[in-house]
């Protein structure tokens, strides 16, 4: 009798998982429709991170410039850390053209 009622909760719990996580996909589906990364495809984010190699960024800062593509130097600041220090101005620069040709903003 245990075993049959553990069963059934554990039938039960997984149930309600699978339901939550089909909530979850539907809404982050739904969200990503609308942000730039339904134009971006694996081709072009790999010539972008290949295009960054010259830059010292970490793995994190590349990681959220694919996911919000830079298009100021405001938005560079706020993902790269000390930024001032460690990019020029000509670096800044060079990284908003590369944003713009390899991963472009939803028309």
């Amino acid at each position: 009798m245990q075993i049959l009622q553990k069963l059934k909760d554990n039938t039960q719990k997984k149930h309600k998982r699978e339901g939550s996580l089909a909530t979850v996909t539907y809404e982050t589906v739904h969200y990503l429709q609308d942000t730039e990364c339904k134009n971006q495809s694996a081709e072009s984010i790999q010539k972008f991170l290949e295009a960054m190699k010259g830059f010292k960024l970490t793995k994190s800062e590349k990681l959220m410039m694919v996911n919000t593509p830079p298009r100021t130097e405001l938005e560079i600041q706020l993902i790269v850390q000390e930024s001032e220090e460690r990019l020029s101005e000509e670096d800044v620069r060079k990284i908003i053209e590369l944003a713009n040709e390899f991963l472009p903003a939803t028309p």
